[in-house]
């Protein structure tokens, strides 16, 4: 730690004191650099991680201040371990990042795999086949990847890397069909990946008439920042887990309102939070008949 302080200090020292060209050329480099990894990251479960580190150093620099010589200790050994650790445990994370890093818009001034998302058509080819799957009481679990890249989850599952389309999604759910037992995962109009493995969730307070499918969804959600619907092959209803909770029997101004939140660039998290609202109001009601 201490070390490190000193060459923080005299880099700062040499900045302030004996700035040049190629120092300034630095700095700007530097600031790129840790800009774009903060902003992959940002897209990751690594950034959970990155939380947990800062609140590492932080008690760290109390012990120390405080006197605390066996924590201080202790915590010291597992900072300077830490990079390792981090490199063993992420390796496959730290490798996307770098990948998206040389994929960048910013080594590409054309724009070239950027495309445009034709927002009300990709959201009534999802809500149609959702209507149509409830309606024949076809299972499906889909989730639609945010902020947080699901690569992992991706990795479970076949590769499909189409359109998302009303015909694909319930080819894909069709029973007995090689795909439709697992997840679909969609990263903005496209279809990534079907058959994925969920995550299980572990609340207990889930009703007993909810099956594995839910729990999945519901795992899904409590891990990530996704939203996951669900059709129910028992019943058809059509249900959203975000942050783990579970709102049930959405109809189409609910779904076209949770989908247009989530495509279009105008929406907040605002209208999010008012969808679950509006969906408990509904089950409620629907369960007081």
């Amino acid at each position: 730690m201490n070390a490190f302080r000193g060459q923080i200090s005299a880099i700062l020292w040499n900045v302030v004191n004996r700035p040049r060209i190629i120092d300034l050329v630095d700095i700007i480099l530097m600031a790129i650099i840790v800009y774009e990894l903060l902003i992959h990251v940002r897209q990751t479960r690594i950034s959970q991680t990155f939380k947990g580190i800062a609140i590492l150093l932080v008690a760290t620099w109390l012990s120390g201040v405080l006197g605390m010589r066996s924590i201080h200790a202790l915590l010291s050994w597992l900072i300077n371990a830490g990079p390792v650790l981090l490199i063993v445990l992420f390796q496959s994370e730290f490798r996307r990042i770098l990948e998206e890093l040389g994929n960048s818009g910013m080594f590409d001034p054309s724009g070239r795999g950027r495309e445009d998302i034709e927002t009300e058509t990709v959201i009534d080819e999802l809500i149609l086949a959702l209507q149509n799957m409830s309606r024949r009481r076809v299972g499906a679990l889909i989730v639609i990847e945010q902020k947080t890249r699901l690569n992992d989850i991706i990795a479970t599952g076949t590769e499909v890397d189409g359109r998302l389309t009303q015909p694909l999604l319930e080819n894909i759910f069709e029973p007995n069909t090689p795909l439709h037992d697992g997840a679909v995962v969609v990263r903005g109009d496209r279809v990534v990946s079907a058959a994925c493995l969920l995550p299980l969730s572990d609340a207990t307070g889930v009703g007993r008439d909810l099956g594995t499918r839910h729990r999945a969804g519901l795992g899904m959600s409590e891990r990530s920042d996704a939203k996951v619907l669900i059709v129910s092959e028992e019943t058809g209803v059509i249900s959203l887990a975000v942050g783990g909770h579970l709102t049930r029997h959405m109809d189409e101004n609910s779904l076209r309102l949770l989908l247009h939140g989530i495509y279009d660039e105008k929406e907040n998290e605002g209208g999010a939070l008012s969808l679950l609202h509006l969906g408990q109001r509904r089950r409620n009601a629907h369960d007081g008949r």
